[in-house]
């Protein structure tokens, strides 16, 4: 199974852990990371080394990009992806996120986010946009209860 962790799932082990979403967002997150060492595929992109890059303060920057090395895949930004992330950003998602969701829809990869304002907007548009999309404290319950550990 192919998962695509955009930038705010891949910095929750590094915010603040005093909050409890935070915190349980963060073990979630560590959980998948591990899932990739043995079944799952973490996807990366050239979107999310670019927007890694821009983290302020290089401990973090640095602690995130490290995260990258579970990564299996990597996309290129083509043109094919950034004319389906134009579409995504017409629905009213931002550029960045956009290109996530676009790369992430080209590898098949489930799209794994924390941002609660970018995942209902792409439940709004349900009709429009067909990548499975899931927090990943929600995602990490329904596969674990599932059994759905496996490659797919």
């Amino acid at each position: 199974m192919k998962v695509y962790l955009d930038v705010c799932s891949l910095c929750r082990p590094f915010d603040d852990q005093r909050f409890y979403r935070i915190r349980m967002e963060a073990e979630a997150v560590i959980a998948i990371l591990n899932g990739c060492t043995g079944g799952w595929n973490l996807v990366a992109s050239e979107a999310i080394e670019y927007e890694i890059a821009k983290i302020p303060g290089e401990e973090k920057r640095r602690s995130v990009e490290n995260l990258l090395q579970f990564a299996q895949e990597r996309i290129v930004i083509d043109e094919a992806i950034v004319n389906r992330a134009r579409i995504f950003y017409e629905l009213g998602i931002d550029a960045f996120d956009a290109l996530h969701l676009a790369s992430a829809e080209s590898a098949g990869a489930v799209f794994i986010t924390a941002d609660d304002t970018l995942a209902k907007v792409i439940m709004r548009h349900a009709d429009k946009i067909s990548i499975e999309t899931h927090n990943p404290v929600e995602w990490l319950m329904e596969v674990t209860a599932n059994g759905s550990k496996d490659t797919q």
